[in-house]
């Protein structure tokens, strides 16, 4: 059986070992809405994954046109076993509802580090903002570094988190990319960091400064998103 959660997912849960992000286009507000419903309905209507599957969470972006879904799995061969008995039914059904969905891709990740939230942090988020990294090619290695200095730099300005409850860092399994999720308290908190990053001593602007211009790094592309609807298992 399925059941809905309120709770944001923990992306730092021990025994995640391969969780995923896709994308779906699906147009309009309106369309989104309609496709979040069609995605609940249907899978509180069929039974659970068997096997690893932990959580499944799905938020709405703010350009109005795409959705954001994140799925955390025991082990990658749990997510192989329903794909090739499970999802499509469920595909069938959700592409019925709300026709014309475009999956735009599937990507497959391994937590590498996280800026947890503090010990008695108890805001609720009110964005989340995801940020992909794309390094040069043959650069797969350097994605730690570069990860380490960015955790490097926050922990050494502590203007730099108003508004950032947690964040955590994902290298994708094909070594092409990170992709950074972020929790913050509000939309204007996050425009706020963004618009005074607030860096503060010399030393800690010096950090920020390579993490900008890391000579691996290729892109880099953020979307806003607002979460909407959690699923897990009875």
């Amino acid at each position: 059986m399925t059941r809905r959660t309120d709770a944001y997912p923990d992306l730092t849960r021990p025994d995640v070992e391969a969780p995923f992000f896709s994308t779906w286009r699906v147009g309009t507000p309106e369309r989104q809405r309609e496709a979040v419903d069609a995605i609940a309905a249907t899978w509180e209507r069929q039974a659970w994954p068997v096997g690893g599957g932990l959580g499944y969470f799905v938020y709405t972006g703010h350009d109005g046109t795409t959705l954001l879904h994140h799925s955390q799995w025991a082990r990658e061969q749990d997510y192989e076993a329903f794909l090739k008995t499970q999802r499509q039914a469920r595909v069938d059904e959700i592409d019925t509802a709300v026709p014309g969905i475009e999956r735009v891709a599937l990507d497959r990740y391994r937590r590498y580090r996280s800026q947890e939230r503090a010990a008695g942090d108890v805001r609720v988020p009110g964005l989340v903002v995801t940020v992909r990294i794309d390094f040069e090619e043959g650069a797969a290695q350097r994605r730690r570094e570069w990860v380490d200095l960015v955790l490097g730099a926050l922990a050494e300005s502590p203007e730099s988190d108003r508004g950032l409850i947690s964040a955590h860092f994902h290298l994708s399994q094909d070594g092409t990319h990170v992709l950074n999720y972020a929790e913050w308290e509000t939309l204007e908190s996050y425009e706020a960091a963004i618009a005074d990053p607030g860096e503060g001593a010399e030393a800690v602007g010096a950090l920020w400064e390579r993490v900008r211009t890391h000579p691996a790094v290729k892109s880099v592309t953020g979307s806003r998103y607002s979460y909407v609807l959690g699923l897990l298992p009875e």
